[in-house]
């Protein structure tokens, strides 16, 4: 089922993830931001929880990935 996983190089993974954990730069990155409201009990709005896991799909990949070549 995750064989898609063995195509993925780590260096895309490492490269995409690091680049949507950070992005935007400025003010804040999204993650944290979004972190923040999450802490704060204020993250309701559906674009708000998509932009979450937006940004934090290639992490999960990634993770994914860790665990298969694990194994």
């Amino acid at each position: 089922m995750l064989k898609f996983l063995d195509k993925l190089s780590y260096s895309i993974l490492i490269v995409a993830s690091s680049w949507m954990l950070i992005a935007p730069i400025q003010p804040m990155p999204h993650v944290a931001e979004k972190f923040l409201m999450l802490k704060n009990g204020t993250l309701l709005k559906p674009l708000d929880i998509f932009d979450l896991f937006f940004h934090l799909s290639p992490l999960v990949v990634l993770i994914l990935k860790l665990i298969r070549d694990r194994r």
